[in-house]
């Protein structure tokens, strides 16, 4: 029978379209294939990211490789073939009957192969490119499997992704070593000598090689973390877990990924600097910036300072300083003068004879990178009493430390030979104790003696001539501080220590004139803020407690708790406090620029706040906020977020100010409740305006405001629209309803904003001042919108205070309020 022209025609093009993947799918079946010379590819469901063939840089080689999708600068973070390129159009990526993924030939020859472990055999097996950038192959039929039959993720190039193991596993089924390889160079990704990852041993420290030759190693798995990689408090962006339970030997890795999901991040082994780079994606610069790197100073290069030698970088800078320990002197004392430490040092006295009586002992070093583990003996049962009478025991034997640091310490490491690769580290709990010459110990030991003697008698001498003189001034100081302290203790018993530097009320009263009224900056409700000088030149602000203002005196104990407890580029910085029997003064550091409110709301000197200073300005805000939020080690709503308490310093930059008002939370406690309501009236959110209820919520509320408030140059309380009776939240909000939201932005900027910026701050800004708390978005959602162009969710109708709601009526006849510049208090009755 003779099939019709026409049917034959449909039944070819449903067999060529059902052999090609849609370029729409993130699945490949063992009916598809993806041809090399198409630009058909795989991209995971989400959009992230894309799987195809690239030929990188001006190279003519095709490579299989997985990039970002979502982003114009195209990142490669993994290459299938990458020591084996294509060099034919005709080569297409498909999966074998045998159930593995597979780069053929046009003569059907394996190029490259997944090599799927047997039971992949007799099952229908799909590929998928997921949404974490892993490429997987599994049985069709099992949608939740763990047990893949292969992934990418643990084959990586040069690039970690946030979710992927870095490490080792080994088992009766399973040998793996995921380890980082970079690239040979830009054009070429095939596998060089450089590599990061795992040492395969019962000591586990993570290590960067050229070749065999060490560049440098974290030091080994502590039960935390690896010994000499900072805490993650200094690591904000990112969290790390760790498994490297060696009770269970299997197994040993650890992974990082974003605090905020939405961030797209990366590991890569930069083959041009030597160096692993953690980098995160910025959107307003289109750029990838670097968050950390490692090695991160010069003491990370592998045994920098030579045999009993340890490296410690001083004032920040990335230059090193290496010392010999203690009893040990420089094998070259004239090379080390001159900065060359690779011969290291040798021990002091030449007499030293091993286990003789009274003849060697160990000396504790606190705080540091343990040596190279490589020539170690461990026991994790032994207590650190045993591990010293083993390390004594065998001469050979140079020191012994803790395996882990969980509580008290346990387990036992001994060192045998040349202490290598030592630094000294700022927060971490590792101790080293030392072999040495117990003659060594005792001329040290003397030496600190002598040293303590002569100061101690020193200080007799001259506190005896000052005791008198100073005397009076000390019990005048305390008295004075007991005064306050009792004080606030009526107001609060919930007391906290004073932690700030005191100054002399005779000083600060020098330094400005007497608290002239010429020096005068300011008025708020703590007090008067007056300008001053110190009398080495320094410029202050001085805030004087009213003697009067009892919520002034709340106030103060606020600022000083929190002030001396904060410290972020976004918060004003405090000097130090006075107390003196009635005087309660406050020292800042001077900002010249004086407050935001003195630009934004004037007509000639808003002129002065271009689009790129607004919105650095809304950026550092919201920068501060999210530090006080999430990021400090106390919880902190500041209740009081105005233009007039953010500063601007000399390259107008803010920081906000006036903790008066602020209230601490515990834990993870987010939101708190009061009788004793206490804000601005304008930035106030609906739920804390009326019921009393404070949360970071009502601070993003406040934060809203203001941003609207640095987009228009207008204020929100005051304003209204003769046709509307609309607030400035209300203005914008009909603006953005209308799809005019342009007309919102400040007349005195023309055009030269950037408008999309402009109208993603404005989506940002009625985001945050939404009426449900629970709608608006918090401080990590909001930098992470600022800083990329995802999607945003549409805003609801705001609550327009000014419209809607009667002061009166809502806050009663007691509530004091004015203009933006002026806070109110709604007093709780005594």
């Amino acid at each position: 029978m003779t099939i019709p022209l026409p049917f034959m025609l449909v039944i070819m093009l449903a067999l060529f379209f059902i052999s090609k993947i849609s370029s729409e799918t993130y699945t490949l079946t063992q009916f598809q294939s993806l041809p090399s010379g198409t630009r058909t590819t795989l991209v995971s469901k989400d959009g992230t990211f894309e799987l195809g063939f690239f030929s990188p840089g001006s190279s003519t080689n095709r490579y299989l490789g997985i990039w970002f999708k979502n982003i114009p600068l195209k990142t490669v973070v993994w290459v299938a073939n990458r020591d084996n390129p294509i060099n034919s159009n005709t080569t297409k990526l498909t999966i074998t009957k045998e159930g593995n993924l597979a780069l053929l030939t046009e003569n059907d020859t394996v190029h490259w192969s997944t090599n799927a472990r047997a039971k992949a055999i007799n099952v229908n097996v799909v590929a998928q490119l997921l949404d974490s950038g892993n490429l997987v192959l599994r049985d069709e039929k099992d949608n939740y499997s763990q047990n893949l039959l292969w992934q990418s993720f643990d084959h990586p190039s040069d690039t970690l992704l946030p979710g992927m193991k870095l490490g080792w596993e080994v088992t009766k089924d399973v040998n793996l070593n995921r380890y980082l390889t970079a690239w040979n160079n830009w054009e070429d990704p095939s596998s060089s000598l450089f590599t990061y990852g795992f040492s395969l041993s019962n000591i586990p420290e993570t290590q960067i090689l050229n070749g065999s030759s060490m560049l440098y190693r974290s030091g080994p798995y502590n039960g935390v973390r690896l010994s000499a990689v900072p805490s993650l408090r200094h690591r904000p962006m990112f969290n790390y877990d760790y498994d490297c339970d060696m009770t269970d030997t299997n197994e040993c890795y650890y992974q990082f990924k974003p605090w905020n999901n939405s961030l797209i991040s990366r590991m890569t082994l930069n083959q041009t600097v030597y160096a692993l780079q953690q980098l995160f994606w910025v959107e307003t610069t289109q750029e990838w910036n670097l968050s950390s790197t490692i090695p991160r100073d010069d003491c990370d290069n592998y045994k920098r300072c030579g045999a009993f030698g340890i490296c410690a970088v001083m004032d920040n800078s990335k230059s090193p300083s290496c010392e010999c320990l203690s009893g040990f002197e420089p094998k070259s004392p004239q090379n080390w003068v001159a900065g060359n430490w690779s011969e290291g040092c040798v021990r002091s006295s030449k007499r030293w004879r091993c286990r003789e009586t009274n003849s060697d002992g160990f000396v504790v070093l606190r705080n540091v990178k343990v040596p190279d583990t490589r020539t170690c003996w461990i026991n994790r049962s032994m207590t650190l009493e045993e591990c010293k009478v083993k390390c004594w025991e065998n001469c050979s034997c140079t020191a012994y430390a803790n395996s882990a640091i969980v509580g008290k310490g346990s387990g036992c490491i001994l060192w045998f030979g040349d202490l290598l690769d030592m630094k000294q580290l700022p927060d971490t709990a590792q101790d080293l104790y030392v072999r040495l010459d117990i003659s060594q110990m005792a001329n040290r030991e003397a030496k600190v003696s002598s040293a303590k003697m002569v100061i101690m008698v020193t200080s007799i001498i001259s506190s005896v001539i000052t005791m008198l003189v100073i005397l009076a001034f000390i019990y005048r100081r305390r008295k004075a501080k007991d005064i306050v302290k009792t004080k606030v203790e009526r107001n609060d018993s919930n007391q906290e220590d004073l932690e700030l530097p005191l100054y002399d009320f005779d000083t600060i009263a020098c330094s400005t004139n007497d608290f002239s009224r010429d020096n005068k900056l300011g008025q708020g409700g703590f007090g008067p803020v007056y300008k001053g000088t110190l009398p080495n030149g320094r410029d202050i602000a001085v805030k004087r407690l009213s003697q009067s203002s009892t919520q002034g005196l709340i106030e103060f104990k606020n600022e000083v708790i929190f002030c001396s407890k904060l410290q972020h580029r976004n918060l004003v910085k405090v000097l130090g406090c006075c107390i003196e029997e009635q005087e309660k003064l406050l020292i800042y550091e001077y900002m010249s620029n004086k407050s935001l409110d003195f630009f934004l709301f004037d007509y000639s000197q808003s002129k002065l706040l271009d689009w790129s200073k607004r919105f650095n300005i809304i950026n550092g805000i919201a920068r501060g906020l999210l530090y006080l939020h999430q990021d400090s080690r106390l919880r902190i709503i500041h209740r009081d977020l105005k233009a007039s308490n953010i500063l601007l310093d000399d390259d107008m930059n803010p920081k906000i100010s006036d903790f008066g008002l602020a209230r601490m939370c515990g834990g993870d406690q987010i939101e708190g409740s009061t009788s004793r309501v206490v804000g601005t009236h304008g930035y106030m959110a609906p739920e804390y305006a009326i019921d009393g209820v404070f949360s970071i919520k009502s601070d993003v509320y406040s934060f809203g405001v203001l941003l609207l408030e640095v987009l228009s140059g207008k204020k929100n309380k005051g304003l209204s629209y003769p046709d509307r009776s609309y607030n400035l939240i209300g203005h914008a909000w009909s603006l953005w309803k209308e799809s005019i939201p342009m007309e919102f932005i400040d007349s005195c900027l023309g055009d030269s904003y950037v408008v999309s910026e402009a109208i993603r701050c404005i989506h940002i800004g009625l985001l945050c001042v939404q009426y449900q708390s629970d709608d608006r978005p918090n401080m990590t959602s909001i930098m992470t919108m600022l800083t990329s162009e995802s999607a945003l969710p549409q805003p609801k109708e705001p609550l327009f205070l000014n419209k809607m709601v009667s002061l009166e009526e809502d806050f009663g006849q007691n509530m004091h309020y004015s203009t933006n510049e002026v806070t109110i208090s709604k007093l709780e009755p005594r």
